[in-house]
């Protein structure tokens, strides 16, 4: 492609600095030079020498200091002084100064008028006068001499120029520290704001609506741990939510567990120890003499020698709560159990591995008449014998177990039969092998069941739940946990030709039972139907003091159903688990309901508006 030449074709040679610097202040050259030769011409006709010429053209330049502008659009536009120019330009920026903050307070500060119009001139022409080096330049410090570099990070001195960095980092000790801007409080619906929404629903602390005082007060002190140094006389159900929120944020260490031990105390609430040493669980003993109820969980250094000191204390427990104490060994447990099992009512011991066998629940009996409540989770040593030995003590109100090695449940019918007349509580947590016999056991014996556990069976029939539910001289149960006992098959995991597990029948004769229940799991019970809930929660069927209901993984389970929970359990109903149940799309929510697990895009939780 031909490239045409012209005067039009917008092509220009370079410009020099100077060109450039005149034509950013209004100033053209090009006039400049046709002036100075339009005088030199006047000047040669009256005779008068060059070097005359030159200098009267210098001082009528200094003068006058005329500028001349360019022509635009064929009309000549009035010249204007360079004087003029640059007084308009300093009261511009005077203005600009006078009209800032800092430039008023100091002018009430110091009671100064109109006259700091001349030091900021001198200021300002100061500084155009002496422009600062560019980065990579050498300069030299304006406080002590020394030759330096100028980076993009070179402070500037107060009296003009720039400072070396020992210098610079010396008046940055002198300057005041500049203030943090305040963090504005997260708004919006978020994903941080739906994180913690989910994470308090989830550890049971969300509340729909405004947080109440104590929350916002315990809130702020887990924020500020470190100032606090006493309690006080605080409420005990006070004193455990902050136990509980400084656990969650990883924040009990020697320092803040002295805050939870008063010496009139009788109890203590440890819920992560993983922080804490032998001294400290020492400390616990030595600080609090009244100790009645102790819980510490993640309670790995509660060793031996926390135990024998403990045997040396006079100090009686009613309620031990120990979770994962695995460095404590079986001798020791024995040993507590003989000198202090006496009093002991409550024993719950999780994660304890193989140092809490049968040979420690074979000491119950004799050591422990008083004893009503035993836990033993997430066990690997406890077999069959040493439900055999439970069994035998006759004051159990409430059994809970979840053990390792399989048990038969002959073994679990034979523990029904000796206390299951007294029974408060029957749990027993992953047991495939469960069947229907120990639902036959509990239906024949059990009379004062008020919770009530079995999961993860695979044998277990809706034969054997019509059963036990149909005629039950029991009183209605206030706690149901029956998840995942279901057929397990993973060739024909729809087709359940025996009913094995909780089915339709098993459930409605379970909900006819317990119309009072306060909280039912049948999550991962998939062969209920969707007219088995139905006609559960029909429109003439209430459950008064239905609190939480779990049927996730219940397939049939619609946008239907979930409406007739709503208003069968309308009462006092919070939170409603549907994880799994696609089919459950557009449901309007009660004002103050929780609905759990949703698969939209809205998140695990939905909180009602409506009235």
């Amino acid at each position: 492609m031909s490239r045409q030449n012209g005067a039009g074709n917008g092509i220009r040679g370079p410009h020099s600095a100077l060109t450039d610097f005149l034509a950013s202040h209004n100033i053209s050259a090009n006039q400049i030079r046709r002036d100075a030769e339009a005088r030199r011409r006047a000047a040669a006709a009256d005779g008068t020498p060059d070097n005359q010429t030159e200098q009267q053209e210098e001082e009528e330049e200094e003068e006058d200091d005329v500028v001349v502008l360019p022509r635009r659009r064929g009309r000549r536009v009035a010249a204007v002084t360079g004087e003029e120019q640059r007084k308009k330009e300093n009261k511009e920026i005077i203005d600009k100064i006078k009209a800032k903050k800092s430039f008023q307070k100091r002018k009430r500060l110091n009671d100064s008028d109109d006259d700091d119009d001349e030091e900021l001139l001198g200021t300002l022409f100061k500084q155009r006068a002496a422009p600062l080096p560019l980065p990579g330049q050498m300069e030299n410090c304006a406080a002590c001499g020394k030759r330096f570099t100028v980076t993009p990070y070179s402070r500037n001195s107060p009296d003009g120029g720039l400072l070396c960095t020992p210098c610079g980092k010396e008046l940055a000790k002198d300057a005041a520290p500049a203030k943090r801007k305040p963090k504005r409080p997260t708004t919006g619906t978020g994903v941080g704001r739906r994180r913690q929404m989910a994470s308090a629903v989830l550890d049971g602390s969300y509340h729909p609506g405004a947080k109440s005082l104590v929350t916002l007060c315990i809130q702020t002190l887990a924020k500020n741990i470190d100032l606090a140094e006493d309690l006080g006389g605080l409420h005990p159900m006070v004193v455990d939510k902050i136990a509980r929120k400084l656990s969650k944020h990883r924040l009990v260490d020697p320092r803040t567990l002295n805050l939870f031990l008063q010496s009139t105390a009788e109890e203590v609430n440890i819920y992560d120890g993983g922080k804490l040493s032998s001294d400290d669980f020492i400390k616990i003993f030595q600080t609090v003499p009244n100790l009645k109820q102790l819980k510490i969980r993640n309670a790995v250094h509660f060793k031996d020698e926390v135990m024998d000191y403990l045997l040396t204390r006079n100090i009686e427990l009613e309620d031990f709560y120990l979770h994962g104490a695995n460095l404590l060994s079986s001798e020791h447990w024995k040993k507590f159990l003989r000198e202090r099992g006496k009093s002991l009512k409550s024993l719950r011991v999780y994660w304890t591995d193989k140092h809490f066998g049968d040979d420690v629940l074979a000491e119950l009996e004799e050591c422990c008449p008083s004893l009503e409540r035993l836990k033993v989770s997430h066990n690997q040593a406890v077999t069959g014998e040493g439900v055999k030995s439970i069994a035998k003590v006759k004051s159990l109100r409430h059994v809970s177990l979840e053990l390792r090695k399989s048990v038969h449940p002959d073994i679990f019918v034979h523990l029904l039969e000796k206390i299951g007349h007294d029974l408060r509580t029957f749990s027993i947590t992953r047991v495939p092998n469960a069947d229907n016999t120990i639902l036959d056991a509990a239906h024949n014996h059990c009379r004062s069941l008020r919770k009530f556990r079995i999961t993860d069976s695979e044998a277990m029939t809706d034969e054997g739940f019509v059963r036990l539910f149909t005629g039950w001289l029991n009183p209605g149960l206030e706690f149901i946990d029956l998840n995942n006992c279901r057929q397990i098959d993973s060739a024909h995991p729809r087709s359940n030709p025996d009913n094995v597990g909780l089915c339709s029948n098993g459930f409605q004769a379970m909900m006819a039972h317990s119309r009072k229940a306060k909280y039912i799991s049948v999550q991962g019970c998939r062969h209920i139907t969707a007219e088995a809930f139905e006609k559960a929660f029909s429109a003439t069927t209430v459950y008064p003091e239905m609190r939480k209901l779990e049927i996730s993984f219940c397939e049939e389970v619609n946008d239907f159903i979930v409406g007739s929970i709503f208003r069968s359990c309308a009462a006092q109903l919070r939170e409603l688990v549907v994880f799994g149940c696609m089919k459950v799309r557009d449901v309007v929510v009660p004002h103050g309901k929780l609905l759990i697990g949703v698969p939209n895009a809205l998140g695990m939780v939905i909180d009602g508006n409506d009235d």
